[in-house]
């Protein structure tokens, strides 16, 4: 929200795509905005987005159920334990700064003659406002990303922020159909190389993420309907068969801070020798034995390395990728889960070499499911093509794929008899729905996992080993960096209890 330095990386691959990527960090006056062309600002944009994300997705990943700790370090207290304050877990700083990147490119993209990265630079703005929402609830919106000018932004009731952001992605898509991109400036866009189609489809993929997110406020359900219906109206569609990511393979470099953040975190450093950090978490005891008794041993196998990590083959684990192989730890235990004796996180995530695998920030198995929820929730109320039980089994299907599984895996369940896998024995449909959102999720958007945790309640994950009640945390602490430049505006939400202070589309 404040102007802040910003550090714009300049891809040599704008000009050649035969040339390989540099990252250049400029600084510039913070006390004036950018010069530089908003391609290279929308290039960097995009880059830090994904940087900016990791943070979220795990600890989101841990207080979904998916992930813990092993115990080759301290456990972690902010983080088992809840025992955190207003000085853990600040997004929201990075998240602004990335926002006030997209602004720019929005506000000088006509007079650059690059209208053509407006349509994109919305939709990331309110895929990342949607995020921090989900997160924080009420925060500044109308008031925000207008440099010296607002220096205290007002704070935007969540529910308004929300229904803002639908109106700002229509805005995206009036842009994006009506500026093609231009070709020669298709290398600044790294997620889509300059498809407006996909940006579009894109849009409306977010769209559906923000309404379904208030599936159960009973107030939006007509408001929910004649959106997604109009979706339908306008044509393009979603994104299908295909995740959405940040990067691409001549994007991401062999090169410390030039790597797939993932990769950079957990995985190896560019010389090759393993990262400590491969060593902290692991998969929980919970999935893997949900998984192991589902018989989607497939699945395990890509979101989980066999005990023992993996081996000299690259994405191939050292003992043989079995189930008796695989092992979670319980949530929160500090001690007896030494790393060696139980999963890492597997290959969908990392291998050895693959530092340039996009970093995923929408699967096509979510929005699969979103749509099979929709239609599962309104019936004929959405005019949506599919039937709730095809959207569901094809987002099984995109799931598996997704992870690197073969997809035959998801079809075999169709008539299986298993809860939560085959629709039509599912007792709950929703319930099924629900649970296979989470699972799809695993290792790739942990923060629309807690949120969708939030949301539902499902699954019934274990209380963690470390906490005595069954209090969890329903969001995050206004960021002490807020609290001293916005006082009056973070104090005028009133008193935040994690524990109770709930998101508005939280309604249990």
């Amino acid at each position: 929200m404040k102007l802040k330095s910003y550090f714009l990386i300049a891809v040599l691959a704008l000009l050649s795509t035969a040339c390989n990527e540099q990252f250049l960090d400029i600084n510039t006056n913070p006390n004036s905005l950018p010069t530089a062309s908003p391609n290279y600002i929308f290039t960097n944009a995009l880059r830090q987005t994904a940087s900016n994300m990791l943070g979220p997705n795990e600890t989101a990943s841990y207080w979904s159920g998916q992930w813990t700790q092993s115990n080759g370090y301290i456990l972690s207290t902010t983080i088992f334990t809840y025992n955190f304050t207003n000085g853990d877990f600040n997004y929201w700083d990075g998240y602004y700064d990335n926002l006030q990147d997209y602004q720019v490119v929005i506000d000088n993209a006509d007079a650059q003659n690059q209208k053509f990265l407006k349509g994109p630079a919305k939709v990331m703005k309110a895929l990342l406002f949607q995020q921090l929402v989900d997160m924080y609830g009420n925060l500044p919106y109308t008031d925000a990303l207008k440099g010296v000018s607002s220096l205290a932004p007002k704070f935007d009731e969540q529910q308004s922020v929300y229904d803002n952001l639908i109106k700002l992605l229509d805005d995206a898509i009036v842009d994006l159909k009506a500026n093609a991109f231009a070709s020669a400036f298709a290398g600044s866009d790294i997620v889509f190389a300059g498809s407006n189609t996909k940006w579009i489809r894109f849009a409306n993929s977010v769209k559906l993420r923000i309404l379904m997110r208030q599936a159960r406020v009973a107030a939006k359900e007509a408001t929910i309907k004649t959106e997604i219906n109009k979706i339908v109206t306008e044509g393009s569609g979603f994104i299908t068969g295909e995740d959405v990511g940040i990067g691409s393979a001549s994007f991401w470099q062999p090169a410390d801070g030039q790597m797939n953040p993932i990769y950079e975190s957990w995985g190896y450093s560019a010389a090759g020798a393993k990262k400590a950090l491969n060593n902290y978490p692991r998969l929980t005891k919970y999935l893997i034995d949900g998984l192991k008794t589902s018989g989607d041993t497939l699945r395990l196998k890509r979101i989980g390395y066999a005990i023992g990590g993996e081996g000299s083959t690259a994405g191939v684990s050292t003992r043989a990728e079995v189930a008796a192989n695989y092992a979670g730890v319980p949530f929160g235990a500090s001690s007896g889960y030494l790393p060696t004796t139980v999963s890492a996180l597997g290959p969908s995530i990392i291998a050895k070499g693959a530092f340039n695998r996009p970093y995923l920030i929408m699967t096509a198995a979510e929005i699969q499911l979103n749509l099979a929820e929709a239609k599962e929730k309104f019936g004929t109320g959405v005019s949506l093509a599919g039937t709730a039980q095809s959207y569901f089994e094809e987002g099984l299907v995109q799931s598996f794929r997704a992870l690197g599984a073969a997809t035959t895996g998801a079809a075999a369940f169709k008539g299986s008899k298993i809860e939560n896998y085959d629709y039509v024995a599912s007792t709950n449909k929703l319930t099924a729905i629900a649970y296979q959102k989470w699972l799809a999720s695993c290792n790739f958007t942990g923060l629309e996992a807690w949120a969708e945790y939030r949301k539902t309640g499902v699954p019934v994950t274990p209380q963690s080993l470390g906490v005595p009640d069954a209090k969890r945390p329903v969001r995050l602490f206004y960021p002490n960096s807020e609290g001293g430049s916005n006082s009056a505006n973070v104090n005028a939400q009133g008193t935040v209890d994690v524990f109770s202070t709930k998101i508005f589309w939280d309604i249990d």
